[in-house]
């Protein structure tokens, strides 16, 4: 519960009204086609599979163990992304501190993430999407399950009751803007490189491992 009483603007507890029962309506009628109710059925794998704990630390033992000088640039500049992320949802939450639909039994949910607004997942998801469709872009292969993937994962926000779907749009927004801003403040390879580099000196041909 939250230490102190706030006083919600009547407009502003309107806008909240109209979502929580737009929302309600959406998963009731959600439910009633089976392909809906069978990515219910995986959300829990869908959750684990955009959290940004998980995220971070597999990208970090990529790095670790790929170990390549020609992924680095884009490797980086994609963990900066992660991190500005968390950073900004966990900003966003704490000032909002809209509760979820529902009671969250998420194991992962520390701090604000035990908010709403706007979804962590969403953003993370849309921002996965934008990065490797225009900053990095993959093979066209790819690019259907990744799309996949994303919508999948904001539906299951919903259809799990753990987000309202203003949460979920403002996610969408916020991994965009993610995205541009990355793409506004891309590192060049050299700086990346000599990044890496200075975390795992011992790593890296020429580092004092292999002196």
């Amino acid at each position: 519960m939250d230490k102190e009483k706030r006083e919600i603007p009547s407009l502003l507890r309107k806008i909240l009204a109209v979502d929580a029962y737009l929302t309600e309506q959406f998963v009731r009628t959600a439910e009633k086609f089976l392909f809906l109710r069978q990515l219910k059925v995986h959300s829990k794998m869908l959750e684990v599979s955009c959290h940004g704990i998980p995220w971070i630390a597999s990208w970090i033992a990529l790095i670790w163990i790929l170990n390549s000088s020609s992924l680095y640039q884009m490797q980086v500049n994609f963990l900066i992304g992660l991190f500005l992320d968390i950073i900004l949802i966990a900003l966003i939450k704490s000032i909002t501190r809209r509760r979820r639909p529902a009671v969250n039994d998420d194991p992962f949910a520390i701090g604000p993430d035990k908010y709403s607004f706007p979804s962590g997942h969403a953003s993370r998801a849309t921002f996965v999407v934008y990065f490797f469709f225009n900053l990095w872009p993959v093979n066209i292969i790819f690019v259907p399950p990744l799309l996949a993937w994303a919508v999948s994962v904001c539906l299951s926000r919903i259809l799990m009751r753990r987000h309202h779907l203003l949460d979920i749009i403002a996610g969408v927004f916020l991994g965009i803007f993610e995205g541009l801003s990355i793409g506004l403040t891309y590192l060049e390879k050299d700086t990346c490189i000599s990044l890496i580099s200075w975390i795992t000196d011992e790593k890296l041909e020429g580092g004092d491992y292999h002196v």
